[in-house]
């Protein structure tokens, strides 16, 4: 009887983007063997993957796979701070070394359906050939790795992704002390806006660290100033008579927060505006001013408008301010105008008269008789703005006033928090505008006639591959809000995320909790990380999966404190909130008609 050959195929795999990378040596028994070696070059995507530092060597193998049995055995490695490096380790008995080529093929698939977003480049090594290489081997090597390269490569695990430290180096840079106007386009019966960060016209930034505590300080006033303003309008009553009640903060307009400006045209003059789906009525300062705040453009003056006109205190309009505001129009004499108050968990304000006007959203875009307020008197840090332009549901908002024009459908996907960047607010159901790159999943919203807010059935999240566990999922509705910065959820679900994402995440030297971040990490040294993914599911199969932007917060410039950009509610009856943080680099659809809001993936770009 002819003795069989035993040959050992010994595979390394590494997600390393280094060209060359020194391997362990092996001895190996037996007549013939195929020594591979994986070299991962990363894929040319900046929003993914930089390079990464070298951090030492890896003996202990992550994963043993026996092609025969095709079982799997993982064993964690020893460093976390390095992408998983792989070794297969696979043995076969056989008399003819051509027919290891199906268990390639089978090794190959395994691969790449265990991993995406790389482009390997396959080195096939003979060790002691007995019989000469299969030339067919070599073909199939040099066939898969072309593949590979059209297929957009290959990433080392399904629910993680690598965070580039670059993506926070605008931290370090100074912004423009102006707003310059952002543009407007008409595209296939839609107008596309572009949208950029309020702190893009917020001057240069002297103390990094400072104005993020601020942004958490006021993120806190939005959350308990929503919450606040949506108790007073199911109790029927003003925020303003009960002094126990915190001062309503009913849009995202907050000192120094991350808003997103757009620029339109009110009476023929551009303005530089901010944009919030948690806010209802529109305001610009207006002259004569009693009070005013700076802003770059020129002050609004109703007097020089021939289509200006006062709104009277027995219209509907002002019987919708409570709606829209938390707090009733008052009457004003010779004449009897509508006269609204909007006040800010900062100590800011706008007070003055509601009026009508033309509202231009540029190219093709007019609005007559649009209705907004008329700034007289008003206080407070807003970035240079203008004022604000209010994407709710009540009849004031932009939203409600347009749409005959536009269906009640409007979408943004908000840019990654760089100075530079832009992305772009949709007016219009056309989905052939969007450049999104998954496909939009639609979930209910949740109805609620009273309340003005966009609320949804948040029915689950997923930490890497692993389905967080938590009572109260689906029970309450979540409000999604592009004013709010950091995500809040009921005590119960975050605590289940949090260790979820703990236990995946463990391994990086621990920082100090920042205010209401409690899970913080000291990432300094690092170039990149690889971190879980997380992904939120709602009614009807509809997910957000959360930018790798949008996982940490930067507290510190120099990386040494980064927090996970999740909160906890103080209560479990309290409702939670969707914020813009988690939101980027999304294609966000508002159908108000249909009462659905729809998920994609988008690079938020405005080109």
């Amino acid at each position: 009887m002819k003795a069989q050959q035993t040959n050992q195929i010994i595979v390394n795999i590494t997600t390393s983007p280094y060209p060359t990378m020194s391997t362990t040596s092996y001895e190996h028994s037996g007549n013939t063997h195929l020594l591979f070696f994986f070299f991962f070059f990363e894929f040319a995507r900046e929003s993914t993957i930089i390079s990464h530092a070298p951090v030492g060597s890896f003996s202990q193998p992550f994963l043993f796979c026996s092609l025969a049995k095709l079982q799997l055995l993982r064993i964690s490695l020893s460093s976390p701070s390095f992408p998983p490096c792989l070794s297969l380790f696979l043995s076969h008995t056989h008399s003819d070394t051509h027919t290891l080529i199906p268990e390639i093929l089978s090794l190959f698939h395994f691969l790449f359906s265990a991993t995406h977003n790389f482009l390997p480049f396959f080195i096939i090594k003979m060790v002691q050939a007995k019989p000469p290489f299969p030339s067919k081997l070599l073909l199939l090597s040099l066939l898969v790795s072309i593949l590979a390269i059209f297929d957009n490569g290959v990433q080392c695990f399904q629910g993680k992704k690598v965070l580039s430290m670059h993506k926070f180096q605008w931290k370090q840079g100074s912004n423009s002390s102006t707003c310059l106007s952002q543009e407007t386009r008409w595209e296939n019966g839609a107008t596309i806006l572009e949208m950029k960060h309020k702190d893009s016209c917020s001057g240069k930034i002297l103390d990094w660290n400072k104005k993020l505590q601020k942004h958490l300080i006021m993120d806190d006033f939005q959350l308990r100033s929503l919450q606040s303003r949506m108790k007073s309008i199911l109790s029927g009553r003003n925020i303003d008579d009960s002094v126990d009640t915190p001062i309503p903060l009913t849009s995202g307009i907050r000192l120094q927060t991350l808003n997103y400006i757009v620029t339109v045209e009110l009476g023929g003059r551009k303005m530089t505006v901010i944009v919030d789906t948690g806010s209802d009525l529109s305001w610009v300062q207006c002259q004569p001013c009693k009070r005013c705040y700076n802003q770059q453009d020129p002050v609004f003056n109703p007097s020089t408008s021939p289509s200006y006109r006062t709104v009277l205190c027995s219209s509907p309009s002002c019987q919708s301010l409570q709606s829209a505001t938390g707090n009733l129009g008052v009457c004003g004499s010779n004449p009897p105008t509508c006269n609204y108050v909007v006040n800010y968990g900062d100590g800011s304000y706008t007070r003055g008269e509601l009026g009508t006007e033309l509202l231009d959203l540029g190219n093709r875009t007019a609005v007559n008789n649009f209705i907004f307020g008329c700034g007289r008197n008003n206080q407070g840090l807003f970035g240079g703005a203008s004022g604000l332009v209010g994407l709710g549901r009540s009849s004031l908002s932009l939203i409600s006033q347009t749409s005959a024009m536009f269906g009640g459908v409007f979408s943004y996907c908000l840019p990654i928090t760089e100075t530079e960047a832009s992305g772009s607010l949709v007016m219009g159901g056309n989905s052939s505008v969007y450049k999104n790159t998954t496909p939009i999943s639609y979930t209910r919203m949740i109805p609620n006639p009273q309340l003005p807010f966009y609320f949804l059935n948040l029915t689950g999240i997923t930490v890497g591959s692993v389905a967080v566990q938590a009572p109260s999922f689906g029970k309450d509705g979540m409000m999604i809000d592009s004013g709010t910065v950091i995500t809040r959820l009921p005590p119960s679900i975050y605590q289940a995320l949090k260790d979820e994402f703990v236990k995946q995440f463990s391994g990086f030297p621990s920082a100090p909790a920042f205010m209401i971040l409690d899970t913080c990490f000291n990432f300094s040294g690092y170039q990149e990380v690889e971190i879980p993914n997380i992904k939120m599911h709602f009614e009807g199969n509809a997910e957000l999966n959360v930018d790798v932007t949008g996982v940490f917060y930067f507290v510190k410039t120099d990386a040494s404190q980064v927090c996970l950009a999740i909160a906890s509610l103080s209560y479990e009856n309290e409702v939670g909130i969707i914020g813009n943080y988690q939101q980027k680099n999304q294609r966000v659809i508002y159908d108000t008609k249909g009462s659905m809001l729809g998920f994609a993936a988008e690079a938020c770009t405005f080109d």
